[in-house]
């Protein structure tokens, strides 16, 4: 496993260093779930990874693996799991509900918890990325109190600490049936630790910043849609909590529609030092500028920079 690790480390090194430009600058690309309009295949998908294939990029973030109206068969889990390790960069996954928590069995019965499982044995199974330049990672599933939340990870490149968070769009899936909420309880209490130990991490090696990609909004208070309870609620509270301590910016990369609605192109939306980037479905650019005072800037997936040899 070291050994293997190490040659992830040298691969990443060798493959990503064109991405790095004067000043420390680069960029990292991350894809929105859903895929464009292409909700019942993955062309969607294929075509935003092969743009991205050609971008100048550091890595890349999937944010989900399939629409919602597609099957949360093994087949489709597999197929998407080939597809993503084709890609030339290093490819992180951060789940969306449509991977795991929407999913039911054919008689109507959830089956979130067993497709989730299956979903960590698949795509969480060791410390590196999708893709050609496989970025090392370190899994929540390290520590032995949260071994199964493996598809919780963290990454550092440029200055900057990147992490994804399972936090499924439907309300955090907080169910409302009594006596239900155990998987959400449970998953709370790991989201708390990992963004702790994230924030801990950053201000260690003095990060300039932490970029934290999830599914749902956690910095929009659920009450506003009528939900009986917020089941962002405790995790919107400790992420305002910890970036009030924390002298660089915070960027939130999720899913979810703006609050008013509409979204024209991806803008981030700043309130002090933590930032708000909805991607409602297309992939973008991420461009770091440690000389910036804002230190990330948007741009469209189309228009990155293409890669140099």
């Amino acid at each position: 496993m070291k050994s293997l690790l190490l040659a992830g480390v040298l691969a990443f090194l060798a493959l990503t260093r064109p991405a790095f430009g004067t000043e420390g600058k680069f960029a990292f690309g991350y894809i929105a779930h859903p895929f464009g309009d292409a909700l019942t295949d993955e062309s969607g998908l294929r075509q935003a990874l092969a743009e991205a294939d050609q971008a100048n990029l550091a890595f890349v973030v999937v944010g989900g693996i399939k629409s919602g109206i597609e099957p949360c068969s093994d087949e489709l889990y597999e197929q998407r799991h080939a597809l993503l390790n084709q890609a030339k960069h290093g490819l992180v996954v951060s789940l969306s509900e449509s991977d795991w928590s929407d999913c039911r069995h054919r008689d109507g019965r959830p089956a979130a918890l067993e497709r989730l499982r299956r979903l960590r044995e698949l795509f969480f199974a060791d410390d590196l990325s999708f893709g050609a330049s496989r970025i090392p990672l370190i899994r929540q599933s390290t520590n032995p109190k949260f071994r199964d939340y493996a598809e919780n990870a963290r990454w550092e490149i440029g200055g900057i600490m990147f992490a994804t968070l399972n936090l499924p769009a439907n309300n955090n899936r907080y169910l409302s049936a009594a006596g239900r909420n155990g998987e959400f309880e449970d998953r709370l209490v790991a989201n708390k630790e990992w963004l702790q130990r994230i924030f801990m991490y950053a201000r260690r090696k003095r990060s300039a910043g932490i970029v934290i990609f999830c599914d749902g909004n956690p910095l929009y208070p659920q009450k506003e849609d009528n939900v009986r309870r917020d089941g962002f609620r405790e995790t919107r509270r400790l992420l305002l909590t910890l970036a009030a301590s924390f002298p660089g910016k915070i960027l939130v990369v999720h899913n979810q529609p703006p609050r008013d609605g509409r979204q024209d192109a991806p803008v981030i939306r700043w309130k002090d030092n933590l930032g708000d980037l909805a991607v409602a479905s297309e992939w973008i650019s991420i461009k770091v500028t440690p000389a910036r005072p804002a230190l990330f800037a948007v741009a469209p997936g189309k228009g990155a920079e293409p890669a140099r040899d």
